[in-house]
């Protein structure tokens, strides 16, 4: 089997298909770890990081389960272990597990962890904490956001205390990338399950001293950490200042040393500040403004496809990304990925064939509120009104709600009819397409069901044929568009700020925000 026949690529052809054909022929791969330090200066131990973060809320917990910005991805993949997880260079080796292979059909799997691995209060690392942890994500009550994938999952066993052998309902090539998601933190378990999922205890390079929801957290170093050549700070303070300016001025001032989404408007003068770096890292981070398909008007796809039409993109990729973006085309699926449909017309602003649609859905004109906050994304108010302007045009009376910035997503998103949201996107097809778009997943901010979706959905899975599988996703790129719930106007880079006292890899992770989630393993001080 060649390598381009099996797995999943990140942007390019790289390790990770050679790691998908060996695995898929049976054969075992070590999956040692490297810092890949690529910076001229020398990494070297020492101080506190200061992290000001534009989310965060009142209503986060440590339970990796239920977090849902980007201030709880930090703090799951500072102070947590996974099975596998992605490196800088886009590629997926192990984490916990220090091999991992499939059978031919890769609908079993099995995970060798590693020996000497300790969580915070000194409980041993073993296959039954993988196994509850999973279980965990499992159950009927679960209200996890990977709760979709992890059902794929017919059972889960071990064969010894460091072997976990995971029997899939159907073969799927790219299971071990969904195992570094951060919300598959393996936890200590007593028993055989998860007794206390919001203790903030893990096994991480390091663990929580302190934590107060949507304000501030501190972290100090595990050394008991099981992995050499990461996690160089002694401690950590990431506070929330979801204020661009606010956070932009901690910065300059010395008050912290990174801050993540950078106002956009102010990039180049922030850059010109001989003390400060700034970093634009593409990836496959998208913005969205979901419409609720199953309340009306939006259960109509005539409806949908006008407000699709009635949006002026590349007005709003100008206005509002400034350039440091492209153009979406209402799928979740860029051009880093692999099974991008770059052959699908992109579609364009028309407010002509806007008003054929909303026609065709009965209606002469059509007013609907759209909730917004710079909380979804830098410049989301913004998009909003232009937008608004912009679907006017079209006989759309937008009304742009202004919403609060905390509590945001858990009051606003997937609550109101139509709202503002963003993805970091995920490395493989399949991953955002169950997590974001497949029926009943807890996490479909549409909560669009679309049976040929879903069955192509099941059916790439298994398809280990990359023709065949480039085709399922092509067409599934192509329902999202034009049946779907979500406008999705662009996609943007991850732009980020931070004090040149900060070193790090000359090669930043584009697959999450702040270096692939992992600048607390990665940066140090200069």
């Amino acid at each position: 089997m060649s390598e381009q026949n099996v797995g999943h690529t990140f942007g390019r052809l790289n390790r990770r298909q050679l790691l998908g054909s060996v695995a898929l022929s049976g054969l075992c791969i070590p999956t040692a770890l490297s810092s890949n330090i690529a910076h001229a200066d020398t990494p070297k131990k020492g101080g506190r990081l200061r992290l000001g973060s534009s989310q965060g809320s009142t209503t986060d917990t440590l339970d990796p389960a239920t977090m849902t910005n980007d201030f709880m991805m930090a703090m799951s993949y500072s102070t947590n272990a996974f099975l596998t997880m992605v490196d800088s260079k886009g590629n997926l080796v192990g984490d916990l597990a220090e091999s991992f292979e499939a059978k031919p059909d890769a609908a079993q799997w099995i995970f060798k962890l590693r020996k000497g691995v300790e969580f915070h209060n000194g409980k041993p690392l073993t296959a039954d904490d993988v196994i509850a942890t999973i279980d965990y994500h499992r159950l009927e009550s679960s209200k996890s956001s990977v709760k979709a994938q992890v059902s794929t999952i017919a059972e889960v066993k071990k064969d010894d205390d460091q072997t976990v052998i995971f029997h899939l309902q159907e073969g799927n090539a790219g299971f071990p990338y969904l195992l570094s998601a951060y919300q598959l933190a393996v936890l200590p378990s007593t028993g055989g399950k998860i007794t206390d999922s919001s203790a903030g205890i893990g096994a991480g390079p390091y663990s929580v001293a302190s934590f107060n929801p949507g304000v501030r957290a501190t972290l100090k170093r595990n050394p008991k950490f099981y992995r050499n050549g990461v996690g160089f700070f002694d401690e950590a303070e990431f506070v929330v200042i979801t204020d661009a300016a606010a956070r932009m001025n901690a910065l300059i001032a010395g008050e912290t040393d990174v801050a993540d989404r950078v106002d956009l408007k102010t990039a180049n003068l922030i850059s010109a500040n001989p003390q400060i770096e700034i970093l634009n890292i593409a990836g496959t981070l998208h913005y969205t403004l979901p419409m609720r398909t199953d309340m009306a008007p939006f259960d109509n796809n005539d409806v949908r496809l006008a407000l699709k039409l009635a949006i002026d993109r590349e007005e709003i990729l100008k206005k509002v990304l400034l350039g440091y973006g492209v153009l979406g085309n209402d799928h979740p699926i860029g051009r880093p990925n692999r099974y991008f449909a770059s052959e699908l017309p992109q579609r364009t602003y028309d407010p002509d064939k806007a008003k054929f649609h909303l026609k065709k859905a009965g209606l002469d004109k059509l007013a609907v509120d759209l909730s917004a906050s710079d909380a979804a994304f830098a410049g989301a108010v913004d998009a909003a009104i232009l937008y608004k302007a912009q679907a006017s045009k079209s006989g759309i009376d937008i009304n742009v709600v202004r919403e609060p910035s905390d509590g945001y997503w858990s009051n606003v998103w997937m609550k109101k009819p139509w709202s503002m949201s963003y993805w970091s996107g995920r490395p493989t097809e399949d991953w955002i397409f169950t997590e974001g778009y497949s029926a009943g997943a807890n996490w479909n901010e549409t909560f669009w069901k679309n049976e040929r979706f879903n069955q192509l959905l099941r059916e790439a899975r298994s398809e280990l044929d990359d023709r065949k599988r480039r085709e399922m996703y092509g067409e599934m790129q192509r329902i999202c568009k034009d049946e779907g719930g979500a406008v999705i106007p662009m996609f943007g880079n991850h732009v980020m700020a931070l004090s040149k006292a900060i070193g790090h890899p000359a090669e930043i992770a584009g697959n999450w925000a702040l270096d692939g989630g992992k600048f607390m393993e990665r940066w140090w001080f200069a």
